[in-house]
């Protein structure tokens, strides 16, 4: 089925972007360690990614791309009816008069609206990005209040001795207009996915790893000084901004969408964007500005924030393989099979979107809740990175891993409204799920100190998944199939033999790992080879998947 094929494409660039993400980790812990240093860094790259979480991955795909897929659709169709009939239909380019009717703007064409689209994301996010700029040694207490303000070092690069809040500072000056830049990039990208070209889009995130990777691989020989290394990594993370927007705009011509800047119009089309993409930016808004609240709290305990850090990248890489990628491929085809009126082939593509997803996320559940500290001593403890910290940073993944499957859910979830073009019902449970968080997280913090902000984090993700099945059955638009009912417990079943087997062959890792960092290295790759042999072993055992599923798995899908 295309949709498999499409999570696959997404899921394999993605895997790419996530291993080499993982590199650069491991390079940060090897040169900053877990300390000041290195949540100044965290920082200075939190704040341009929160805004574009809400405003680019948020709000405005969820808004934009049904609405642009419904142009497309009456674009295919009008075409249709002049092959059919002979009859000339209205030009697309051709502008109708504004304020006639939202169906009015549709038939003005999928480009005009992009481009339109593309402008007005342009002057709202360059706005801000500006009032950042000007603003930030103020702003900057949002998300680092509690950075260090006392000299960090003797520093003979710098006139002055930088605190962590300095270059906190610094950097997030730096990194800011990789803001506007990937925002606007997000339209293209939003661009290819409707359009069904998933390869250049995924593909594009890598590199602002490579960039990274190459920062610190120079670094090595040049023997900077720490603060010098974080600053050049923010100039690469903006610089990896503008190759990526580079990139897009390039892919999108390769397929014959041409499209720039204007002058800002608020017309009907861009009336319907926003009345879809508001209640998207709060949603989106409300969730990241959590996570803002929950950092800011987080660096109240030194360490805290690269210890969150750090757990957060583990349980994000099989949460951008599956969860992401899943949710970038379903929202295209249950647009379709929306706007085709045909409940049916939805409620198949959202089935097999879950039984997909849970089949990848729930042995990676099992894995880092059972023995985490294997992946992260083998990961990261080298350098600057000790052993106090690869205890901590476990202790924040196990936490994690509980919600994990929550995180992944949510992603499957939640294109079903979009679809339908409901951003409100989202949105109102992202609000009650973050305000769960912000209350938890500020009284376990106190009370725990760092790993509550973790348990707040998975314990309102789940509060999250279970207000919208609730809403989708209450809907009529979600209901277990045979196949997903009778394959479910078995995709625990085989999760947990295989965890049984990993608490063992992790204890008896761990023994044999020291101070070689490619010999650990080895370790975590044969006993995570193995244990994915085991799982699958196991699936095919209990019948989770079959001969047929790997024909159809492999066979290519008509568009």
């Amino acid at each position: 089925m295309r949709l498999v094929h499409s999570t696959l494409v997404v899921g394999f660039f993605t895997l790419l972007s996530r291993i080499l993400g993982l590199v650069r980790d491991v390079l940060m812990a090897r040169f900053l360690g877990a300390g000041p240093l290195n949540d100044a860094l965290i920082t200075a790259f939190k704040i341009p990614n929160t805004f574009r979480r809400i405003f680019a991955e948020g709000a405005f795909n969820a808004a934009f791309i049904p609405l642009y897929a419904h142009r497309i659709e009456v674009e295919k169709h009008t075409q249709n009816v002049q092959e059919d009939t002979g009859i000339e239909q209205t030009p697309f380019n051709e502008f109708t008069p504004d304020g006639v009717s939202y169906e009015a703007h549709v038939l003005r064409g999928s480009s005009v609206f992009a481009q339109e689209s593309l402008s007005m994301l342009f002057v709202i996010v360059g706005i801000l990005v500006v009032l950042f700029e000007v603003t930030m040694p103020w702003t900057l207490n949002l998300f680092g209040f509690g950075l260090g303000r006392e000299p960090l070092q003797e520093n003979g690069v710098f006139p002055m001795n930088l605190s962590a809040y300095d270059l906190a500072r610094w950097g997030a000056q730096i990194t800011m207009p990789y803001l506007l830049l990937i925002s606007l990039m997000s339209v293209f990208s939003a661009i290819l996915n409707t359009r069904k070209h998933f390869a250049v889009a995924a593909f594009s995130p890598i590199l602002l790893n490579i960039l990274l990777i190459i920062v610190f691989l120079v670094a090595r020989n040049a023997h900077w000084d720490a603060a010098l290394l974080v600053l050049y990594l923010c100039a690469a993370m903006t610089v990896s901004g503008a190759l990526q927007l580079g990139l897009m705009v390039w892919a999108c011509r390769q397929i014959g969408v041409k499209i720039g800047l204007q002058r800002p119009r608020l017309n009907a089309g861009m009336k319907r964007l926003f009345v879809l993409g508001v209640p998207g930016l709060i949603a989106a808004g409300v969730t990241h500005i959590n996570i803002m609240v929950s950092h800011n709290i987080a660096t109240l305990q030194e360490g805290a924030p690269s210890w969150l850090h750090y757990a957060d990248r583990l349980y994000q890489l099989p949460l951008g393989i599956i969860g992401i990628a899943m949710g970038l491929a379903l929202l295209p085809a249950l647009s379709q099979a929306w706007r085709m009126n045909d409940e049916k082939k939805a409620l198949g593509h959202l089935n097999r979107g879950l039984e997909i997803s849970l089949f990848l996320t729930m042995p990676a559940t099992f894995a880092l809740f059972v023995v985490p500290e294997f992946f992260v001593r083998g990961l990261f403890e080298y350098g600057a990175f000790v052993s106090t910290d690869t205890q901590a940073t476990a202790l924040a993944l196990r936490t994690f891993a509980v919600g994990l499957p929550a995180f992944v859910l949510i992603k499957v979830l939640t294109p079903v409204f979009f679809a339908r073009e409901n951003t409100k019902t989202p949105m109102r449970f992202a609000v009650v799920s973050a305000v769960i968080n912000l209350v938890l997280g500020f009284i376990l913090f106190f009370n725990f100190g760092f790993v509550g902000l973790a348990i707040a984090t998975s314990l309102a993700s789940w509060v999250n998944v279970v207000l919208l099945l609730r809403a989708l059955c209450a809907q009529g638009y979600f209901k277990l199939d045979l196949r997903l009912r009778l394959r479910l417990p078995r995709i625990v079943i085989a999760s947990l033999i295989m965890a049984l087997f990993l608490f063992y062959l992790g204890q008896l890792g761990s023994q044999w790992m020291g101070a070689h960092l490619i010999f650990n290295y080895l370790i975590l790759v044969c006993v995570c080879v193995l244990c994915l042999l085991l799982y699958g072993f196991f699936a095919f055992a209990l019948q989770i998947f079959g001969i047929d599923d790997m024909k159809s798995l492999l066979k290519k899908s008509p568009t």
